[in-house]
């Protein structure tokens, strides 16, 4: 059986056509399946459509937060809760066309592959700050994770045996899209075009995909704190070469007069400390969060039993 896992915030407009679509197009390939939607604490009708979709087919099931805690704590609750042989993560926009998954289980049935990763073949449209702000993060999350991620998506089907690999992982501050790299396992890819939404808006503002990025990037990576040793040996050997040159014009008795050189220097010197010490106070703050101890997130209820026919 394959197990959709299907986050929604908001998406009241979206439930009730994502589960008649995904219905239409498992059935027509005959595919066994159940549909989990994980619902992040919506303030709209969500839960209800959830709840209908249950109604008009048992094959839905729900699991519903006491409150916001993101996309990410969605997917790893609806992980956790799936009863599949494979799970297959996908947006509830529909962004990631249903119709790319039997093709997907295909590949895990026939060929034995463990990861079938959904690789955008072209996006929707996009503001030209979307399209380069991203590229910039996906360059930067590749570079610090050692793998290829420039075109990679939430949209990608696990083997249970990489599922449960998943769920084991203790860490709160989670990063699905890399993890999946991470843990390894034989993987295929499969090409998809991003569709465009039909309903609802996306709930990302650019505040929101910063803060995002930068919570992505210092949990799976540490190179920010590779960047603030680079930052300090580059001050150092900077300050060498002026301290040369300073004693050099001194000596020969053309010192430059003035406080300008030291204040530039200071001004240089306390903005990178103050970097540093932002960097190191972020990671800080990640381990206070870790050693907490709190749940990812916490299920106020659920609906549906996945009944095969």
């Amino acid at each position: 059986m394959l197990s959709l896992i299907i986050p929604a915030y908001n998406e009241e407009e979206n439930i009730l056509r994502t589960a008649e679509r995904v219905h239409r197009v498992l059935t027509e390939a005959g595919i066994d399946y159940e549909v989990l939607f994980v619902d992040d604490g919506s303030r709209d009708a969500t839960w209800e459509k959830i709840r209908e979709a249950n109604e008009k087919n048992t094959r839905v099931r729900g699991v519903r937060f006491s409150r916001n805690f993101g996309k990410e704590s969605a997917i790893f609750a609806g992980l956790s809760a799936a009863r599949g042989d494979a799970c297959v993560v996908l947006d509830c926009d529909l962004q990631h066309p249903a119709e790319t998954i039997p093709e997907m289980e295909r590949l895990w049935r026939e060929e034995g592959y463990e990861v079938v990763e959904g690789i955008k073949r072209a996006r929707s449209r996009e503001s030209l700050v979307n399209r380069v702000s991203a590229g910039l993060f996906y360059r930067l999350i590749s570079r610090c994770a050692g793998f290829d991620m420039r075109a990679s998506s939430d949209f990608k089907l696990l083997d249970r045996k990489v599922v449960d690999a998943l769920c084991a992982m203790t860490e709160k501050e989670t990063f699905f899209r890399a993890l999946s790299f991470w843990v390894g396992f034989r993987t295929a890819r499969v090409e998809y075009d991003v569709a465009e939404r039909e309903f609802g808006t996306t709930k990302w503002s650019l505040r929101q995909l910063t803060r995002y990025a930068v919570m992505n990037v210092t949990s799976f990576s540490a190179a920010p704190l590779y960047f603030v040793t680079f930052m300090g040996a580059a001050l150092l050997l900077f300050a060498l070469v002026l301290g040369l040159q300073t004693l050099i014009r001194w000596i020969s008795g053309s010192a430059v007069e003035g406080f300008t050189t030291v204040i530039l220097l200071m001004l240089l010197i306390g903005g990178c400390v103050m970097l540093a010490l932002g960097i190191i106070g972020y990671y800080l703050a990640r381990i206070y969060t870790e050693v907490k101890g709190r749940p990812r997130y916490i299920v106020s209820q659920t609906c549906g039993e996945c009944k095969k026919p």
